[in-house]
């Protein structure tokens, strides 16, 4: 697993627990620092997950704007608080992060969703995201794609590899389901994960692995 990928993990755990306990910012640092405690006590990000947090609550109207827009069948606070936090910083990566390619923004986004989400959570932030690609206008993508995370990322390793972290040594992630997330967030409330059994996807993908097809999604009667 990539450091990364391991940072995003984080700054998602980071944002459902913000988000879940009602948005207090003034906890966020003891959150994040908990979460590297917990998941990754030696592992060195480079800042990334505070940037990330940083830059999804900076722009978090705008963020929610376009995942109002583009998840049209679910109203923002009828999607699971995991799959709502892992599109905020899916739409971050992808808008608002000059820095990331589009390609690792989607990417990265749907494998968080496997892991930490509903059985169509990935489906359902693949269309989502994949569908507010489609929009980008060109030079926009054409400016994000000039960035090549492997080489990012690649350098960060050479800097960071004395990473003991057990979850990044045997590769896996942190990986918690939306039950054990919630009772460390230490409140017992059950989350809507209606639009995992409501939505189906229709997507195929272009040369460069970007959803070219938007998510068709079906409310039941």
């Amino acid at each position: 697993m990539s450091n990364r990928h391991l940072a995003r993990t984080i700054a998602m755990q980071t944002l459902f627990a913000w988000d879940f306990n009602g948005q207090k910012e003034a906890d966020l640092e003891e959150i994040i620092a908990v979460n590297f405690r917990n998941f990754a006590p030696n592992f060195d990000d480079g800042g990334f997950v505070k940037d990330t947090v940083k830059g999804v609550l900076d722009h978090l109207k705008e963020i929610d704007d376009y995942i109002t827009k583009y998840a049209t069948e679910w109203p923002l606070d009828q999607i699971t608080c995991v799959d709502r936090n892992i599109l905020r910083i899916g739409v971050y990566e992808l808008i608002v992060n000059d820095h990331i390619p589009p390609r690792v923004a989607i990417n990265e986004a749907i494998e968080i969703a496997k892991a930490f989400g509903g059985e169509s959570s990935g489906k359902f932030v693949n269309g989502v995201l994949g569908a507010i690609y489609n929009e980008m206008p060109e030079d926009r993508k054409r400016i994000k794609g000039d960035f090549d995370e492997e080489k990012i990322e690649e350098s960060e390793n050479n800097t960071n590899s004395e990473v003991t972290n057990e979850a990044l040594k045997e590769k896996n992630p942190p990986v918690k389901s939306e039950q054990e997330l919630e009772d460390e967030a230490g409140l017992e409330v059950m989350l809507d994960k209606t639009h995992s059994e409501d939505v189906n996807e229709d997507v195929s993908t272009n040369e460069n692995g970007i959803v070219t097809e938007e998510i068709i999604s079906e409310t039941k009667n």
